[in-house]
């Protein structure tokens, strides 16, 4: 007898998966779709996010392109998409952010407002919608969002802003994790260490990148698959009484 899958009970549901054409989100929605579920795929429009889904195992699946930043579509872009569905939705990975790598003495009024309106208003915006539409679907589901293990260390490299949005990101999760879980509805945080990723270039040369890796426990920097395995087990039924955590998923360089 085998145990139960990565994904169990994700098949022909729907999860939206933000920051979908990157990273950690492309191979979050990648490991849903192999396991049967309909993926929602969320990120900037475009030719590349329409190229992802439709490379996608399975069928179904939809691109959603949109601005996180633009706080006041989140809500009607997402009830208009579960009410046209077939397919219940039943959670999100919300892997998308913003980082503008700045000194604070640098940082503009602009870089703070771009920076709390995707990572902190959308993320509160896309939980309020997700978790009222799941309330009235009545089985349950699944939220996930991401932060940093910044959020505990503080920042590092001109990332202040962005790590003051992704701690919140951890307290705004707690929140709906209690109002939401007599609903059968979860809600988790990923914190993740350094992880070989397009934001983690961002500014950064080879040369920190490297050091970065070599001063890390294990010697290396994480894989963006790392990630979303625990992404995906945190949206099946295998996570179904985990809620209101902050998974640290590091490689050791945070411990507590």
């Amino acid at each position: 007898m085998t145990g139960p899958s990565l994904g169990a009970g994700l098949e022909g549901r729907a999860v939206i998966v933000t920051g979908a054409a990157g990273g950690i989100g492309g191979e979050a929605a990648r490991l849903i779709a192999e396991c049967g579920g309909i993926v929602w795929a969320l990120d900037l429009p475009g030719e590349r996010l329409d190229q992802f889904v439709a490379n996608l195992p399975g069928a179904g699946h939809v691109a959603l392109g949109m601005n996180l930043g633009d706080t006041e579509t989140i809500e009607p872009t997402i009830r208009d998409l579960a009410a046209s569905s077939e397919v219940p939705l039943w959670g999100v990975i919300h892997a998308a952010a913003l980082l503008r790598r700045k000194d604070p003495a640098d940082v503009t009024v602009d870089d703070w407002d771009a920076q709390v309106d995707v990572n902190l208003k959308g993320t509160f915006y896309l939980n309020r919608v997700v978790g009222d539409l799941l309330v009235d679907g009545g089985i349950g589901g699944r939220i996930v969002n991401f932060s940093s293990v910044a959020w505990m260390t503080g920042p590092m490299v001109g990332s202040d802003v962005y790590v003051a949005t992704k701690g919140a990101v951890v307290s705004l999760t707690k929140g709906f994790a209690r109002r939401l879980a007599e609903h059968g509805i979860t809600a988790n945080v990923i914190a993740p260490g350094q992880i070989d990723t397009a934001m983690q270039r961002v500014d950064n040369t080879e040369a920190w990148m490297s050091a970065a890796a070599a001063g890390a426990p294990m010697k290396r920097m994480g894989l963006p698959e790392e990630v979303a395995n625990v992404a995906v087990f945190l949206v099946s039924d295998n996570a179904s009484f985990v809620s209101g955590a902050t998974i640290n998923v590091s490689g050791a360089s945070l411990m507590y």
